[in-house]
């Protein structure tokens, strides 16, 4: 059982809460915009190769009209927590009243992670979660409307001096960041190709189809993110052709000194 101390922050108020739970985190209340995850798992059946080696965690769900982002951006984190275990975790999303989970907000927050890590060494592992267009990312928080574009997110991600990183964009049109992203050092995991909607975006539902299937189903089980992505994709698929939906086409791509890094254990 993993111990999960959950650092909550209401307008001006902070309300600390300690908890343990086995799996994911259940919906938390609306008014809650943000949260640091610290997570220490009795048993880890995934890890960093080397024990030294830390996988800061940071998630965003940036569209705040719908609490589907909010519900996956923190379900998705405690999941990549709870396997890779050994680095801080932060949080962010919005609501329909505002929030902090914002273009400006990311990139301090990735940012913030750097300073924190070896450069050479340990894993960052990004989770953005939203609608997305041809564009890029939307982001809503109350009246507040930005666009994160593949540009934006290529740039911010440089500047951080991180070698190795993970990204894994939930998200309709996702595919249009792999040209900017991926490559040898860089793993991105889209929840479709640059030219399909995904889907599973309802208000009450707590993940996506992809989310579902990627966070909480494969990549509980599987050895690797590979393995992760390979059963997510054939889940995925099957829902849509049930459901008479147009195939999202999920992506994996780059990645190669990344992806051996992130193992199961023996």
């Amino acid at each position: 059982m993993s111990r999960i101390v959950l650092l909550c922050y209401d307008g001006d108020d902070e309300t600390r809460f300690a908890m343990t739970s086995k799996s994911w985190i259940c919906r938390v209340g609306a008014p809650l915009i943000a949260l640091v995850l610290t997570v220490v798992p009795s048993v880890s059946t995934m890890h960093a190769v080397e024990d030294a080696r830390k996988v800061s965690v940071v998630s965003f769900g940036l569209f705040g009209d719908q609490g589907v982002f909010r519900s996956e951006a923190t379900g998705a984190a405690q999941v990549v927590a709870g396997r890779f275990g050994s680095g801080p975790v932060n949080v962010q999303y919005n609501s329909k009243k505002g929030g902090g989970a914002t273009i400006e907000a990311l990139a301090m927050s990735l940012q913030v992670a750097a300073n924190g890590m070896d450069a050479e060494n340990d894993v960052l592992f990004l989770i953005l979660t939203s609608h997305g267009s041809r564009a890029g990312l939307a982001v809503k928080a109350g009246r507040l409307t930005q666009t994160l574009t593949p540009s934006n997110l290529a740039d911010m991600l440089a500047r951080t001096g991180v070698r190795h990183k993970v990204v894994v964009i939930s998200a309709c049109y996702s595919g249009v960041f792999i040209p900017r992203l991926a490559n040898p050092d860089m793993l991105v995991i889209t929840a479709a190709d640059a030219d399909h909607p995904s889907f599973g975006c309802r208000d009450k539902a707590k993940w996506t189809y992809f989310g579902d299937a990627f966070f909480n189903v494969a990549l509980r089980q599987a050895k690797s993110l590979k393995d992760a992505f390979v059963v997510a994709r054939a889940l995925v698929r099957k829902r849509e052709l049930r459901e008479h939906f147009e195939p999202s086409n999920p992506l994996m791509a780059g990645g190669a000194n990344v992806e051996p890094l992130l193992m199961a254990s023996p």
